[in-house]
């Protein structure tokens, strides 16, 4: 009997483009894509990343501070706030336009600008290592450095970025609010970039310099949402082993141990398919009937039908 699902949604990069007119266009392929699912009765929740934004907001931020001495160096908590929002403003927008089309004349779509906390003695605040932002010479590098604290490291050849720690995510902070929206069968979007990362001083949630992987952040959020799926939309259709290589094998599904397997061979890449993976494992390991699914964002509703995609069960 066909059953429809709680599915959190990650997306990745390809759903939002890297520009403001690229975002605009693709969010309305995104939002296409969604709205199958939703079409189909499954209450779908909505994490995006938000690599290229908010490297651009960044720069921006930065830009303006070298312009105006009493304009102070903007935290990295703060762009990732702002690129929530005007993430989450463009894609609310845009499945609201293609509800309509399709009849949901009343289907409340909302952002919540969502903080993540992190653990201040996570060991990735002691070895910085996602780059953000723009190419700058050895000169820019270290005024950087002296100027704003920043840790920068030499990018192959190519100049120097600034690099911050990636932790993982502990708890979301706005939960309770998610889960009430959601209950509501409101369409949620949160969690965007992986959350802004905050620690906890005391009474006080601390912004923190760090970027939170997306799809770590959208395990953490399907767990506490009781989903039953978490689906991670990705640049490829199925996951594959031996990648690139003549025995490429690409698998329509493995169980968690099979997938430690694979990655106690290294044939994920860290930083690409490897915390998609993981993400995916976290989940399916989690509870009984609890799937995790790795495919194309336009494959979606196909995957949910076993049509296609890499399915993570136990």
């Amino acid at each position: 009997m066909y059953k429809r699902k709680r599915i959190v949604i990650a997306l990745g990069g390809n759903a939002l483009g890297n520009t403001l007119p690229e975002q605009m266009k693709a969010v309305k392929t995104t939002a296409k894509a969604l709205c199958d699912l939703i079409e189909e009765g499954h209450q779908v929740v909505v994490v995006h990343g938000n690599g290229p934004q908010v490297g651009m907001i960044n720069n921006a931020m930065a830009a303006l501070s070298r312009e105006d001495e009493n304009q102070p160096n903007t935290p990295l908590s703060v762009c990732v706030a702002m690129s929530q929002a005007y993430i989450g403003y463009d894609l609310q927008n845009a499945l609201r336009e293609e509800l309509r089309k399709r009849g949901f004349m009343r289907t409340p779509v909302v952002t919540v600008v969502t903080q993540v906390r992190v653990d201040e003695n996570d060991p990735a605040f002691q070895n910085p290592s996602k780059p953000i932002g723009h190419f700058m010479t050895k000169e820019q590098a270290d005024h950087a450095e002296k100027a704003y604290g920043y840790v920068m490291k030499e990018d192959a050849g190519r100049g120097y970025r600034r690099v911050v720690a990636s932790p993982k995510p502990v708890e979301i902070v706005e939960q309770d609010a998610i889960n009430s929206l959601v209950d509501a069968n409101k369409i949620v979007i949160c969690c965007g970039g992986g959350g802004i990362p905050v620690t906890l001083q005391g009474d006080h949630l601390k912004g923190a310099s760090a970027v939170i992987d997306k799809d770590f952040a959208s395990c953490l959020l399907a767990k506490e949402l009781d989903a039953d799926m978490l689906i991670i939309l990705t640049a490829v259709e199925k996951v594959a082993v031996n990648f690139g290589k003549e025995d490429e094998k690409w698998l329509d599904e493995m169980t968690v141990d099979e997938a430690q397997k694979y990655v106690e061979e290294g044939q994920f890449a860290p930083g690409s398919m490897l915390p998609k993976v993981q993400a995916a494992m976290d989940f399916a390991a989690s509870g009984e009937g609890r799937t995790a699914m790795i495919t194309l964002l336009e494959k979606a509703k196909d995957g949910i039908l076993g049509k296609t995609g890499t399915k993570i069960h136990i």
